[in-house]
Formats: C-alpha cells, structure tokens, sequence
C-alpha cells in the first residue's frame, strides 16, 4: 500500500521564502552596522590616544609658559631695581653737581680777592682754575645745568633793571609775574627796594622777588603732576597692568574683568 505524497501549501512556502529574505537582510544591515560599530571604537581609541599626546603637549606647553612668566617677572622685577638704582644715581648725581657749583660760585670771589691781595705787594696773580685743574671747565657748568640757570658772581653785585620772565603757558602764572614786576617797580619808585634789606642794594630785591618765584614754581609742577593710571593684576602671570587692558602685554593672556559693564537695554519707544 503506496503512501501519497503530502500536498504542497505555496503560501507557506511563500512565508518561509520571505523570511528567508528578512533575516538575509537583517543579517547584512548587522554586518554592516557590525563593521561601522568596530570602525568607531578604533577611530574612538585612536582619538584617545591623541587625546592624551595633546594633553601631554598642553601641559609641556603650559609648563613652558610659566616658565616664561617666571622668566618675565624676574626680567620685570630686575627692570625695576634698575630703575630704582637709575633714579638713585640720578639723584648723587645732581647732588654732587650741585654742590660742584657752589663751590664754583664760592671759589671766584675767594680768588679774586687773592690775586687783589696779590696784586697789593706785587705778586703776580693766580693762574685760573681751569689751568691749574683740567676737570674743572667752565663748559661743564654751562653745559650741565639744572632748569633754572646759576647766577653769576657778577650778577649777584647788581641789580638787574627788569625781573627775569619765566617762559610759561599757565595764565595763572604769567598774572603773578605781571603783578610781581609791578609791585616791584613801583617799590624801586619809592626807594623801598634797598631799604628794606640795610646793607644790600637793589640785588636783594630782586633775589627776594626771584625767591617768590622760585617758592611758586614747585606748586605749579605739582599741581600738573600726572597721576598714575589705574591697574589691576593679571590672572596668569600675576603682573600688574592697566585696567582697561584687554591682554596681558607680558603673558598675552586674555584680560577678564572683574565687573564688567552690563550692557544697557534700549528704550522702548
């Protein structure tokens, strides 16, 4: 007894066919998205790995860098010690050019008065200074001097008919000295100039006149005396610098303010 063979269902075949073509696609999107997935854990560890090389870098870098600033503050606190032993010499400097010209003035006098004693018994006078002693030139008190010029031995013995003028822009200034010659003429009118000091002629007047001067003059400088700017320190380097400065000029970092301005809301109209 023969078996007959089972009865071929197409729509089952049909859905086992379609499943099969299913899982072939699904199968490849998974390779595909298998590869993509490796492709981005390698490219992942790769950037790792730079990352740490740049990290490396940036802390050689920074490293570097305050090195440099260490290097710049000592360069800057050097400039200041300079600058301080600078203004120092400066100051012996002119000290001792200003006692070298006193003497200067009080030396003529004195050997003028020798050569005169000299000259009594007949002696021959005194060679000048400048012959006996090659360092002492007369260019060097002409050359070197201070703002105000030194007077003279022979200034000092007579007065001079007008008060020197002092050069300046202040109004102020040029008023008092307008006032102070006048008052001083008109005191040279009345014969008051060298009776106010007994025994000096009209020089002293005019050296008490030019003493008023001279005690006004500090006040001015004073007063136009420019003030230092504002300053602020720098979050890098720590150095001071203005405080409208947007980088620092030694470290060239960005400067952040500290309060910075709000910016303003327009009105509505």
């Amino acid at each position: 007894m023969s078996s007959t063979p089972e009865p071929v269902d197409p729509t089952r075949i049909m859905g086992k066919l379609e499943c099969l073509k299913e899982i072939r696609c699904r199968t490849v999107q998974m390779e595909k998205m298998k590869t993509r997935l490796k492709q981005s854990i390698e490219r992942t560890e790769s950037e790792e790995r730079c990352l740490e090389e740049y990290r490396s870098e940036l802390e050689q870098l920074i490293q570097e860098k305050m090195a440099h600033v260490e290097e710049l503050r000592l360069i800057h606190q050097d400039i200041n010690s300079m600058e301080q032993v600078i203004k120092q010499a400066q100051e012996e400097r002119n000290q001792h050019l200003e006692v070298a010209k006193q003497l200067h003035h009080e030396i003529r006098p004195l050997k003028d008065l020798v050569d005169r004693l000299r000259a009594e018994i007949g002696l021959a006078k005194l060679p000048e200074l400048h012959q006996e002693e090659p360092l002492i030139k007369p260019e060097f008190f002409e050359r070197q001097r201070f703002d105000t010029q030194p007077i003279s031995h022979h200034d000092m013995g007579a007065a001079p008919q007008v008060l020197p003028v002092v050069p300046s822009d202040n109004p102020l200034l040029q008023q008092h000295q307008q006032q102070l010659a006048s008052a001083v003429q008109q005191m040279r009118q009345r014969g008051g100039v060298g009776a106010a000091i007994p025994g000096m002629g009209g020089g002293a007047g005019a050296m008490s006149a030019g003493g008023l001067m001279a005690a006004d003059r500090p006040q001015s400088s004073a007063a136009f005396r420019q003030q230092p700017p504002p300053m602020k320190s720098c979050l890098s380097c720590h150095q001071q610098i203005h405080r409208n400065a947007p980088i620092c000029p030694l470290c060239k970092a960005k400067s952040r303010s500290r309060n910075p301005k709000k910016p303003k809301r327009k009105m509505e109209d």
